[in-house]
């Protein structure tokens, strides 16, 4: 009981200190001439997130502030290079932690050969409706259905479309699926293939897997590997500081955490990394029937048929199809959400996870990068102000025993790796840089030009960087382990954490209208710092089938759909806005490394914060 209160204590504390963040943020990314509808608002060509939050108040306090060359000579601690404090190692040492159990050959070819399996049997389509179950499937019948709705009973139970195929939509699927629902899953892709690298499952999403179905949550587990057995943290990316603030080299630790500590508390399992197809596999196989998903299926359009009657859907092929709900898990550039908010033609886009990040070919991806400009203006989603290249490498890490995740800090970028499983290191390289650019053609001068930038970027001898920083080899490490192809790139995209409407509907049911409800990045995108996208969409295809479930009769389900995204929204709202400002914020904690009290100041209080945060999210509710 103890331990519960203070987790409340801690959680009401947090939504304060991140209500009062949310709202920053939202004013921070928008132009003073930004209106919805116009073109010259936040995400247009050539301009970069700005903030009036506390980064800038730091940059502009650094400007001021004389430099003297002296105070930054001199040993940095050797403490700081100690990867596990005694902080750390004492939880880890705890006997219900999970125990590191080294890499090993047998290990790591079991992960790889799953995950090329897994890849395999998606491109053959199997378990996906097709053929002469297409045609007799019972969701192209229009069923007549009174004014005032129907009775929901086990024998003629609610019927569910859910559109998307990604992480959200499958738990979406795999929920309704285990409330006796009739489910069909529409993807609007020509195969289905997931795109990017591993997922970290982290320990709250896992507790909402296991509840919504246990044999998916022990073979999420059986397939994964381990994260929470390690240390996690923020390293400073090249040598920083001055006698006053403190010195740190290359590489050095500036804050420490484990992500084990904060789970054991809650009663929740330690996080894993799985392979986006095995997740897939896994959630196909043992979440629904066979025949649920359906490929090539992109919902154009739909209409809500009022009274408790349900919802038609209509396909971009002409295609009918009719359910008691829909939900829209189809991604940041949700054709759902454009109908049921009624945005402008073109805010719906190519909505497969990460759709410049393992989909496309570079070509694509080129012309994609410039069309998502224009999109996201229509989508009222907002640039954050950096690009990304992300890679899996097929490498052992240097300090893989002893790390399971990193982020290297700099000026303008900062470079972010974790564990894959199998030996492979998934990295991000986030660099601030305005929207829509794109990386040259491959020449005979230069075959390899993402690769020739990042090594620019990243340099970690000589004059290193533009800006004269020599980097941490790590970066490198990973760069130089992974193939030109295996590179992609895309420009971050998020939304406001708090509604910025005033109309009173969205306000009652921010997700929800009628027999329609959105979920995952079709909500609530964020910035991948927490690793808590795929968890919160995770979290709400838990929480949206709880509501719904407690339908007895078809005119209940708008109801419960918006009391669904109520229970949602501040929550989700209060983790967008702390990734938000730690993106912000990551790309300045080289400024305060030279700031006398205040760098010192800061590390501490993040330091401190880490097991707050993680109490928040790692919470056994939601």
């Amino acid at each position: 009981q103890p331990t519960i209160r203070k987790m409340k204590s801690c959680s009401r504390r947090i939504a304060t200190l991140a209500f009062a963040v949310s709202l920053s943020q939202t004013s921070a990314f928008t132009t003073p001439s930004s209106s919805r509808n116009s073109l010259t608002q936040l995400n247009v060509v050539g301009e970069q997130a700005s903030s009036i939050g506390p980064a800038q108040v730091l940059r502009n306090l650094k400007e001021t502030l004389p430099q003297i060359s002296w105070l930054a000579e001199g040993e940095a601690p050797a403490s700081n290079k100690i990867d596990i404090p005694d902080h750390v190692a004492t939880v880890l040492a705890q006997p219900n932690a999970p125990k590191r159990e080294a890499e090993n050959a047998e290990r790591t070819e079991r992960i790889r050969s799953r995950a090329k399996q897994a890849s395999e049997d998606a491109m053959k389509l199997r378990g996906m409706l097709i053929g002469e179950e297409d045609d007799k499937a019972w969701w192209r019948t229009q069923r007549n259905v009174p004014e005032g709705g129907r009775v929901v009973t086990k024998d003629d139970p609610l019927t569910v479309i859910v559109a998307g195929g990604g992480l959200a939509g499958l738990v979406v699927a795999a929920a309704a699926h285990a409330k006796g629902m009739k489910v069909a899953l529409f993807e609007q892709a020509s195969s289905y293939a997931p795109y990017g690298g591993p997922i970290q499952i982290q320990s709250n999403a896992l507790r909402a897997l296991q509840q919504i179905n246990p044999t998916i949550f022990e073979e999420l587990v059986a397939a994964g590997t381990c994260t929470a057995d390690r240390v996690s943290g923020l390293k400073i990316g090249y040598r920083k500081g001055n006698k006053l603030a403190g010195l740190y080299d290359a590489g050095d630790w500036l804050v420490r955490f484990d992500t084990i500590g904060p789970a054991l508390e809650a009663g929740l399992p330690a996080t894993v990394v799985v392979d986006r197809p095995v997740i897939q596999q896994i959630l196909v196989k043992h979440g629904f029937p066979e025949g649920t998903v359906r490929i090539k299926s992109r919902i154009q359009q739909y209409e809500d048929l009022g009274k408790g009657r349900g919802v038609a859907v209509t396909l971009e092929d002409g295609t009918k199809a009719y359910a008691d709900a829909l939900v829209g898990a189809d991604g940041i550039w949700s054709q759902v959400r454009k109908n049921l908010h009624g945005l402008d033609d073109g805010a719906g886009g190519f909505a497969a996870s990460g759709a410049a990040g393992g989909a496309l070919d570079d070509a694509e991806a080129r012309k994609l990068a410039r069309d998502t400009v224009q999109i996201a203006a229509k989508a009222d989603r907002r640039f954050s102000g950096f690009t990304c290249y992300a890679a899996l490498a097929p490498h052992r890490a240097s300090n893989i025993e002893n790390v399971s995740y990193q982020i290297l800090l700099g000026e303008k970028k900062y470079f972010v790796s974790t564990d894959g499983g199998g030996e492979r290191q998934q990295w991000f390289a986030l660099i601030r840089e305005p929207a829509g650019g794109v990386d040259p053609e491959p020449t005979p001068e230069d075959p390899h030009p993402k690769l020739t930038r990042l090594r620019k970027e990243f340099a970690c001898t000589g004059a290193g960087d533009a800006d004269g920083n020599v980097w941490d080899p790590f970066a490198l490490e990973l760069i130089n382990a992974s193939s030109e192809e295996d590179i992609k790139r895309r420009d971050l995209y998020d939304g406001a954490p708090l509604l910025t409407t005033l109309d009173p509907q969205r306000l009652l049911s921010p997700w929800a209208k009628g027999p329609v409800a959105l979920c995952g990045d079709a909500a609530h995108p964020m910035m991948p710092n927490l690793g808590q996208g795929g968890c919160q969409a995770t979290e709400d295809g838990y929480r949206l089938i709880e509501e719904l479930a407690k339908a007895q009769n078809t005119r209940d389900v708008p109801g419960l759909l918006g009391g669904y995204s109520r229970v949602r929204v501040i929550r989700t709202a209060i983790i967008q806005g702390f990734a938000q400002l730690g993106s912000d914020l990551l790309v300045d904690f080289d400024l305060m490394m030279t700031i006398p009290l205040l760098g010192p100041f800061f590390l501490t209080m993040t330091q401190l914060s880490m097991p707050f945060i993680l109490r928040y999210l790692y919470t056994p509710s939601f």
